[in-house]
């Protein structure tokens, strides 16, 4: 159908087609290209697959980083910690985030560590995609000596802090302190990093860890033990609606 006025639809094509130029002179120009932002992973307490000595806890990590020119930024973070009498493993990592936040909200991913069958299995929540690799459990853990290390750029300390009790469990401290000269990670100055264990000969786990490092800040980290049974052997099972890959018998390329 021709249009009724020749000359307005002139107008009005010419009219739009300035509104497309300006705007394609406008459009902002791209200045940079992408960058994911820092990604840091902060591990709770170590737990060794031992058997015989079952749990189910949570692992509650207090994060605060001093805040360059004053104050600080305090995060937190609640993940599930479980061991049963096999000395299988239930892991959760989540994102940190501020107080009282929704565990459920924060799951990154879960591990599921099994000795007997020397497999470990790995289960994203995002893509609900689990993969099988090998597993060699650890089931000992030898201490530092003291004395420098690292061809005498660190000297580490060790003190005694003596028992007490946490969660009715009698649990021995230990202070542990590393100097690194100036120069070795880039510092220009001595610094210091300081690490305070108590540890349960009964559980033999540690139940509360508090790292100290100037680089990062300070991280109080606490394994509250909500039960000594043992758990339901579902937790050791892949939940439904996530998919399975084997890989442990996958090629790797040679190094």
């Amino acid at each position: 159908m021709r249009p009724r006025n020749p000359l307005l639809f002139v107008l009005l094509a010419t009219s739009m087609a300035g509104m497309w130029s300006a705007h394609a002179q406008t459009a902002p120009q791209i200045q940079r290209g992408p960058d994911n932002g820092p990604d840091t992973y902060i591990p709770g307490i170590d737990v060794l697959p031992l058997p015989g000595l079952p749990f189910s806890a949570n692992d509650k990590i207090v994060w605060t980083r001093p805040i360059e020119g004053g104050g600080s930024i305090t995060t937190y973070l609640d993940a599930k910690a479980i061991r049963d009498s096999q000395g299988r493993l239930y892991r959760e990592r989540h994102r940190f985030g501020p107080a009282n936040v929704d565990p459920e909200s924060t799951l990154i991913e879960f591990s599921i560590d099994e000795p007997v069958s020397h497999t470990h299995t790995l289960c994203n929540r995002a893509s609900h995609l689990c993969h099988i690799t090998g597993y060699q459990p650890r089931l000992s853990f030898g201490e530092q000596p003291v004395g420098s290390f690292d061809q005498g750029r660190r000297y580490l300390t060790r003190e005694s802090l003596g028992t007490q009790s946490i969660q009715e469990l009698s649990v021995v401290g230990t202070l542990e302190k590393v100097s690194i000269a100036p120069g070795t990670v880039g510092n220009d100055q001595l610094i210091t990093l300081s690490r305070e264990f108590w540890y349960s000969p009964d559980l033999k786990t540690n139940l509360a860890v508090t790292r100290k490092d100037p680089r990062v800040g300070t991280q109080a980290i606490t394994l509250i033990i909500l039960s000594r049974s043992d758990p339901d052997p579902s937790v050791f099972t892949v939940p439904t609606g996530y998919r399975v890959q084997d890989d442990r018998h996958v090629a790797r390329p040679p190094s």
